[in-house]
Formats: C-alpha cells, sequence, structure tokens
C-alpha cells in the first residue's frame, strides 16, 4: 500500500497516525521531495478524474492568481498545474490494489483496512 502526500499536512499526519494506529503498513511518498509523475496523475485521473483530487478548497489554490486559475480549460492543464504545484493535490492520496482514496476519513479507512 502507498500513502502521498505531504509531512507537514495537518490532514496526512491524522491518516499516518489511524494507520500506525491500527497497524496498516504503507509505503510513503512525500510530493515535495520526490513530486508525482504525469502517468500517475494520469492514472488516477482515469480511475477518478481529476476534480476529485484537485483541491480548490486548500491555500495553494486560493492563493493562485486569478489568470492562471480562468487558464485551466482542460484535464490536461489542470494535471499540468498538479504536477508544477503537489500541494494543490487533495491528500493523503492512498492506494491500496483497487482501492484508491484522497483525504481522510476514518469511517472510510475503517471499513477498508479492517
Amino acid at each position: 500500500m502507498k500513502v502521498y502526500g505531504i509531512t507537514n499536512c495537518n490532514t496526512v499526519k491524522k491518516a499516518l497516525d489511524w494507520l500506525k494506529a491500527n497497524n496498516v503498513n504503507y509505503e510513503f511518498h512525500d510530493f515535495k521531495k520526490l513530486g508525482v509523475s504525469a502517468e500517475k496523475l494520469n492514472e488516477w485521473d482515469s480511475k477518478t478524474g481529476y476534480e476529485k483530487f484537485l483541491n480548490k478548497q486548500g491555500l495553494t489554490w486560493k492563493q493562485l492568481d486569478p489568470a492562471v486559475k480562468d487558464s485551466i480549460k482542460t484535464k490536461a492543464d489542470a494535471l499540468q498545474l498538479l504536477q508544477q504545484k503537489t500541494s494543490m493535490i487533495k491528500r493523503p492520496v492512498i492506494e491500496d490494489g483497487d482501492f484508491l482514496f484522497f483525504g481522510f476519513d476514518e469511517a472510510v479507512y475503517q471499513q477498508h483496512f479492517k
């Protein structure tokens, strides 16, 4: 199982704490240190649609120049921006076989991992 995120994100910290407390083994992929490939973003998009993981509620999106926000017209535009600004990806991203989940929801984790 793989968890994608950034270490200073409170939601990622909550998720990792939950996984540790429930003895769920995982490999952590730090977006800040390792980035994210275009292939991985396209894979997630093909499974859920990029709208599911483009975090428009976060500070990074809110601080974007309005012209940049307005320039996001296509999937390719969005994925390119997400690759450049990985902190706009809703996190953590949990990949466990066919299970793909963005964010932390204890009920969802409980259902999947128990």
